[in-house]
């Protein structure tokens, strides 16, 4: 496995990798999550490209940027049992007076948006940023930051970028819990607390399967399992993040943002 960790090791790595490259972007802190995304990525492509970067303009004020969890070595380690071909770890990946890239206003003033002003805008930069650098012909992400998949998709989309993105499945722990690199913040008691978000989709899908079709409905009984939790929102869109009023099998995702203790998790379910 060869680390670069500047545009120019990463250029000269880069020229000796003929054939596709899959390509996962991370903020490290890797999980099973992660692994998922290599594995995929290994039966797609001749070889696997992965970037750790905690990139700062998608943190905002008050946001977790100088905690995020950073654990060097056990990724470096994790990354070559994986099979890794290229690890990106750059010190920092800007300058003095850059352009950015603005997430389209519709998509990215609603839910993540709505909350985290700006976060998309960080998002979409770092992600250029990457592929430009990369250049990679797949690039893998997780169905569990789906409003975040949906404007990838919608940039590489409207820019002409010659990259296929990948949707990948949700992994969660054998209890339910959909893993992120900020469940390590979480206590004993507060992981059963977050169990809530798993089991309140998990609820929602049965009541589908039982044909409740009314979003209203189904988001009462989110609710009523996600208390005393402090919701920051449940939503239940299409798959262009339009909100609906009925379920659309095969076109739905039902997305919830609530905080156990001081940590804030994201889930959702696509139906």
């Amino acid at each position: 496995m060869v680390i670069a960790t500047s545009r120019e090791e990463l250029s000269a790595a880069r020229q000796n990798m003929r054939g596709q490259i899959g390509f996962a972007p991370t903020m490290g802190a890797l999980h099973a999550g992660h692994l998922s995304l290599i594995e995929r990525a290994k039966k797609e492509n001749d070889f696997v490209a992965l970037s750790i970067y905690v990139n700062p303009t998608q943190f905002g004020a008050g946001e977790d940027f100088a905690r995020y969890p950073r654990k060097k070595e056990a990724d470096i380690a994790l990354c070559r049992a994986a099979g890794v071909d290229l690890l990106f770890m750059p010190e920092n990946l800007y300058g003095a007076n850059e352009p950015i890239v603005c997430a389209p206003l519709i998509g990215a003033s609603i839910l993540e948006g709505e909350i985290r002003r700006g976060h998309f805008d960080g998002v979409l930069t770092i992600v250029t940023k990457l592929f430009n650098l990369i250049k990679p012909m797949r690039a893998y992400f997780g169905k569990k930051d789906a409003q975040q998949l949906w404007l990838i998709q919608n940039m590489v989309k409207s820019f002409f970028m010659d990259i296929e993105i990948v949707a990948c499945e949700t992994t969660r722990e054998n209890n339910g819990l959909a893993l992120s690199s900020r469940n390590a913040y979480l206590s004993k008691s507060e992981k059963t607390d977050a169990l809530k978000l798993s089991r309140s989709l998990f609820e929602a899908s049965r009541l589908i399967k039982k044909n409740e079709t009314k979003t209203a409905a189904i988001v009462a009984a989110i609710l009523d399992i996600l208390q005393p939790l402090k919701v920051d929102y449940i939503a239940i869109v299409d798959r262009e993040f339009n909100a609906l009023e009925t379920i659309k099998k095969g076109e739905t995702i039902i997305l919830i943002a609530a905080r156990v203790g001081a940590t804030r998790l994201i889930d959702n379910m696509w139906i």
